[in-house]
């Protein structure tokens, strides 16, 4: 049905504007009566349960940030059958962001390129949110993705993420710092290693005992991945994202022309793939085993995310597929989840280590 619903609605429709209709219905989800009724339909397998960052989840696959940036769509997206829920990227200021249209669709490709550039209410507002969210027995583990505020100078970007951190990570399951996105200039020269380690651990020290985790662009060379992933290692972080939307336009089925008249901005979804999986599977060689890795970047069915946790991945997620495949795709993704893991428990009566993972600690 949804396939149906894309092609004759949504793919008729400008990006945003499709997303924004969206919400509402999803917040539905969350509410009661549906709430109940909708997660009765979309529960995961407790096989899938999975322990990270001292945190369980009940699915190690969820919703990456960029999806709810303002933390408004939690206990729907938790009614549909998502572990986790990373909000924003928020940032201290509110802002609006760029200049409309800043999100386009790659239909043949899976894909969009998005240069929305932290649009948000603010750091503040989405405490508010977070904090209310949290009162739920029941419910999607919460992250908060903080980024910079755009009309903070680069030089005072530290203490920007720092108001960010105060107020958010008393509220949060986990924070991530987001230092990877192409779209607030200046942004990803901070990934830097001499820049980025002040950074980190002026953020880690406002987190307090919030795990605390960072963002990195697949557009990174080999040793800096590397670099940055020992960088977090010695600075105490819980965790490492990868990745976030790429710069690269390469290997596209959308004609170069339509791609250029597009103009600038982050893309993902399946062209972003195979590079996603070569970060991660450096950072995971960088990295202890029980640090957590949180992989992004082309997932889109259930052998993607087993092929992640294979790959030495704690947790999954995703945000471009839902776009193509519909709400029900974490409701997809967990059952295909669990026919592996059911099949591969009929097969031999140890579980491999990556299935473990999924399936049983995860940590």
């Amino acid at each position: 049905m949804y396939p149906l619903i894309f092609r004759t609605v949504f793919s008729r429709m400008d990006p945003e504007r499709a997303h924004h209709l969206v919400v509402p219905v999803i917040r539905a989800f969350g509410v009661w009566p549906l709430r109940p009724i909708v997660r009765a339909l979309t529960r995961p397998d407790p096989r899938l349960r999975t322990e990270a960052l001292g945190l369980a989840f009940d699915s190690p696959f969820g919703v990456a940030a960029g999806f709810d940036k303002n933390a408004v769509m939690s206990e729907g997206l938790y009614a549909l059958g998502f572990g986790h829920v990373e909000a924003g990227t928020v940032t201290t200021v509110p802002q609006d962001g760029n200049a409309k249209p800043r999100l386009f669709r790659l239909v043949a490709d899976r894909a969009l390129i998005n240069r929305m550039g932290f649009n948000n209410a603010g750091a503040a507002a989405a405490a508010q949110r977070l904090r209310r969210s949290r009162r739920h027995p029941r419910r999607a583990v919460l992250g908060a993705n903080i980024g910079k505020s755009r009309i903070v100078d680069v030089e005072h970007a530290t203490a920007d993420y720092v108001t960010s951190t105060k107020l958010v990570a008393p509220v949060a399951d986990y924070l991530v710092v987001n230092v990877s996105s192409p779209n607030t200039p200046g942004l990803r020269g901070l990934q830097a290693v001499e820049t980025l380690r002040p950074l980190l651990e002026a953020v880690r020290d406002a987190a307090g005992t919030t795990p605390l985790l960072v963002k990195i662009a697949p557009d990174l060379p080999d040793d800096e991945v590397s670099a940055i992933a020992r960088l977090a290692v010695d600075a105490g972080l819980s965790g490492i994202v990868a990745t976030n939307t790429t710069i690269a336009r390469e290997g596209l089925r959308t004609p170069a022309a339509a791609v250029a008249a597009m103009g600038a901005g982050g893309l993902s979804g399946a062209p972003l793939k195979a590079r996603a999986l070569e970060v991660l599977r450096l950072v995971r060689d960088a990295v202890p085993e029980d640090f957590c890795v949180i992989a992004a970047g082309g997932v889109e069915t259930a052998a993607d995310v087993q092929e992640r946790l294979d790959a030495g991945a704690t947790l999954v997620q995703g945000y471009t597929a839902f776009i193509y495949r519909g709400p029900l795709r974490a409701r997809q993704i967990n059952r295909g989840l669990a026919r592996r893991a059911r099949l591969t428990a009929s097969r031999s009566p140890a579980l491999p280590s990556s299935v473990a993972r999924c399936c049983c600690s995860g940590g």
